[in-house]
């Protein structure tokens, strides 16, 4: 009786538990919400998973609960039951039943593990992305077209795209949880063919749209602000994006303006042709949907992190520690003028690929 009346008190905690639980998580950031074929597969091991364990768990409770109803000790019985040690008719069934559901479920995984680990870092029709990851953003660079870009990784629709990924200091790990699942991002010595500890996957996006990613492995304190951006577009507008990312960009006409960007800004970061590129490329900023992979660029702010693609850039070069904690962008002493002026030259860097 003591035992129920615990179990009554702790009925609304589990309720509550389960209540909280269930809001917890986002769509886009779902695995369970699969947008691309490799995610697809993924998430069919996981169905057939998830289904054997519940059949497991429906036979196991429904024996467990038909013996003690149907050989519980009656008032006046004192006798031992019966002993099954040494059955080996049931030895045999409870060993092989399981051994049965192994093959089923590892079977399929294998033949997936090994078809998903499949190296299109030499197939022509792909399209190749070297991911560099850093604290607390990611860096991509095109091969194929010497394109390099940041934040955002922008895809064809319907191509395969080839990611070689590596870390530019800590361990990280590259996840798009609706497209593929995650690889880590190695820190590690160069080897004899000029490349890091790199690892190896695949994806594709069969849609247009944009695709959240996220780092999965903890490495400093902006962990959870080290977002990024698919885009996946249709193939004529990824052609556009590729040729205006090659195009000439003109600094700002406001002679100071243009002297405080190149002495503060160039000397880390590149636009179009001009720049060191160290830190982010920065030819598309005002095109971007973020700025620093966490500041939402929209024209009605409903939250902390909203603003304007102006607003945001401002606040962030004003104090970028301010806004993602860890970074290793300098706070930079500026005028009023000059932030001003920069965050609204940088705000208008557009490229309309999109028709």
């Amino acid at each position: 009786m003591k035992r129920w009346n615990v179990g009554k008190r702790l009925l609304p905690l589990f309720a509550g538990m389960m209540l909280l639980l269930s809001a917890c998580g986002r769509a886009d950031l779902s695995t369970l919400n699969p947008q691309g074929p490799v995610a697809e597969e993924q998430f069919g091991l996981m169905k057939l998973a998830i289904s054997i364990m519940i059949i497991v768990v429906i036979v196991v409770f429904a024996i467990s609960l038909y013996v003690i109803v149907r050989f519980r000790r009656r008032p006046g019985d004192n006798k031992i039951p019966v002993q099954v040690e040494g059955n080996h008719k049931l030895e045999i069934i409870w060993t092989v039943i399981p051994l049965i559901l192994l093959v089923i479920l590892g079977v399929p995984t294998v033949n997936s593990v090994f078809g998903l680990s499949k190296d299109y870092s030499k197939d022509p029709d792909a399209i190749q992305v070297e991911v560099t990851s850093h604290q607390f953003w990611w860096e991509f660079y095109y091969p194929q077209y010497d394109i390099h870009t940041a934040q955002e990784l922008v895809i064809p629709t319907g191509k395969k795209i080839a990611v070689t990924a590596i870390s530019g200091d800590v361990l990280h790990s590259f996840w798009i949880p609706s497209l593929a699942g995650k690889i880590d991002t190695n820190p590690g010595t160069a080897v004899a063919n000029g490349t890091a500890n790199a690892n190896k996957m695949y994806f594709e996006a069969t849609k247009a749209g944009v695709y959240l990613g996220k780092c999965a492995e903890l490495c400093g304190p902006s962990h959870a602000l080290m977002d990024f951006k698919v885009k996946a577009v249709d193939e004529a507008s990824f052609d556009r994006w590729t040729a205006a990312q090659k195009a000439p960009v003109a600094l700002p006409s406001d002679p100071a303006i243009k002297d405080s960007l190149v002495k503060n800004c160039l000397s880390c970061h590149a636009i179009g042709d001009q720049g060191v590129l160290v830190y982010p490329n920065l030819t598309d900023i005002g095109s971007r949907l973020t700025v620093g992979g966490i500041l939402v660029n929209t024209d009605e702010a409903k939250y902390d992190n909203e603003g304007t693609t102006y607003e945001n850039l401002k606040r962030w070069i004003e104090d970028p520690e301010a806004v993602k904690p860890g970074t290793l962008m300098p706070k930079v002493e500026l005028t009023e003028q000059e932030l001003d002026g920069i965050a609204k030259y940088l705000s208008e860097l557009k490229i309309d690929y999109e028709k």
